[in-house]
């Protein structure tokens, strides 16, 4: 481990497999699931749409109308507004935690499945909102379905794809998020001038989720997750499919028995199991990975990047074409991530999207320091405006790179099994519980802080990015069975595990 010993080798136990037609397949319908979070993320865009704020936020629109000067970091800050985006987040947050049962009792498809099937009644009931009350009802079944597939869709992957690729099969769910953002604000784009355009667009969220829910029929759940459910022949069957049929999958199948009954034999509550000293370090990642993904400011920029760009003077239209092509900027930065994640390894593309990001923040900053005043007041030209849509570009691209994709991954790789899905549980609900608070108070905090909320995000990306250096040692191309290997080997770890390493005891 070079560097003071942050980089580690462990076996992968050399069950590695093809890459076959039919994993790629699986994976691609299964990582599909990431549209509906995706175009979640991306429709919240309607609150720009004139006939939307008309009929369910007349006080931002008469602050637009009014011929006041109005501080430009403020035109937004309305409680309402922010519920409907932060109610979602709410509601996933409930149910991520209560998907780790389900997941175990259910298995992983079929819990994408239910996930599926609620976030498609909420869309439908969002599209045909006929008050406010109305539109956050719908907005919270959004949110159980997103709850429910982000926890086990990532788990899906990992397990199902072959050890040496699993960091690039993950990225999949990451990358229809992107396309899933793009499709939404390319949608709002299209509507935004019609009386009916805020309807159509929360609506056309029933069309991924049919499309997810519909295709997760047609795949196998993981084989661990057939296993710890009995079926081993059909997981025998599984293991043939995705691995290939010339690969011997006896010994992989033997491995994954032999885990589950390991697992079986814990009495113990598996939330109580995870507090344990020597499973520090993964509780460790799970709140901290996805804590500080969000602290990234990312999908703080999603939600509300055309209110973002309409306040610094790109207008309605300019406002959601700015928001497509950041959108696209974050799309090509994930395929980035995942053509060489498991070259490069997770921590190198941590590192560089930590620093990129860091410095685009920054800029952004002082930018609007610069042309807008301290208090906010100032008009913005449009030349500078377009310099923050290239500074946040660069800023998305190194999220696209690191964070986006490698915060699904790290959490639903690093568990062993037995506490597997409520590891991934505690991860997804740290997740939604941090943006649940960052977009309940992002435009209020944007509205005080100015120019001072992108410095406030500049601090945390440089503490993450030094985490991530001294404390996530290297997983590439680790078999999830040996993941517990590289914890013992660890310069800080491994006080807190190093006897069960030593010992041979199974984690």
């Amino acid at each position: 481990m070079g560097g003071g010993g942050f980089a580690i080798d462990a076996p992968s136990n050399g069950f590695d497999g093809k890459i076959t037609l039919s994993v790629i397949i699986t994976c691609i319908v299964a990582a599909s699931s990431g549209l509906i979070f995706g175009y979640d993320v991306g429709i919240s865009g309607v609150t720009t749409m004139v006939p939307f704020l008309k009929k369910f936020f007349t006080d931002i629109l008469r602050r637009n109308v009014v011929g006041t000067q109005v501080n430009m970091y403020c035109v937004y800050d309305n409680q309402m507004l922010t519920l409907f985006t932060s109610s979602l987040y709410l509601a996933a947050l409930v149910s991520s935690l209560a998907a780790s049962k389900v997941t175990t009792a259910m298995g992983r498809r079929n819990t994408i499945i239910l996930g599926g099937a609620i976030f498609l009644v909420g869309a439908a009931i969002n599209g045909g909102s006929k008050n406010i009350a109305m539109l956050i009802f719908g907005r919270i079944l959004l949110g159980f379905g997103i709850g429910f597939t982000s926890q086990a869709t990532p788990l899906y992957l990992s397990e199902i794809a072959p050890p040496k690729w699993r960091g690039a099969f993950n990225s999949g769910f990451q990358l229809f998020i992107g396309i899933g953002v793009v499709a939404a604000v390319c949608i709002n784009y299209i509507t935004a001038k019609h009386t009916w355009g805020w309807r159509l667009s929360l609506g056309l969220a029933v069309v991924p989720a049919a499309v997810m829910t519909i295709g997760a029929f047609f795949i196998t759940d993981t084989p661990n997750s057939l296993v710890e459910h009995g079926n081993i022949d059909q997981a025998r069957k599984a293991l043939h499919k995705i691995r290939g049929f010339s690969i011997d999958i006896e010994p992989e199948l033997e491995e994954l028995i032999k885990w589950t009954e390991i697992a079986k034999s814990v009495q113990q509550e598996p939330f109580m199991t995870i507090f344990e000293r020597n499973y520090r370090p993964h509780l460790v990642m799970a709140f901290a990975i996805p804590f500080f993904q969000q602290l990234t400011g990312i999908n703080i920029v999603a939600f509300y990047s055309p209110n973002l760009f309409q306040s610094v003077g790109l207008g309605n239209s300019g406002a959601l074409l700015c928001a497509i092509i950041l959108g696209l900027v974050n799309l090509a930065s994930i395929l980035v991530s995942a053509a060489f994640v498991d070259r490069f390894g997770r921590r190198f593309l941590f590192i560089t999207g930590g620093i990129l990001m860091l410095f685009c923040l920054i800029a952004v900053s002082a930018v609007l320091a610069l042309v807008t005043g301290v208090d906010g007041t100032k008009n913005i030209s449009k030349a500078n405006a377009i310099l923050v849509l290239v500074f946040l570009c660069f800023y998305a691209a190194g999220f696209g790179m690191s964070w986006g994709p490698l915060t699904w991954l790290i959490p639903s790789e690093i568990f062993p099994l037995k506490i597997r899905t409520t590891g991934q549980s505690i991860a997804v609900g740290v997740q939604f519980i941090t943006l649940f608070v960052l977009s309940q108070t992002f435009l209020t905090m944007f509205c005080h802080f100015k120019f001072g909320a992108f410095l406030f995000y500049a601090f945390w990306v440089k503490l993450m990015t030094l985490f991530i250096i001294f404390f996530l040692p290297e997983t590439k191309g680790i078999a999830l069975e040996s993941m517990h290997i590289i914890w013992g080997k660890h310069w800080f770890w491994k006080r807190f595990v190093k006897e069960e390493v030593d010992n041979n005891n199974l984690p």
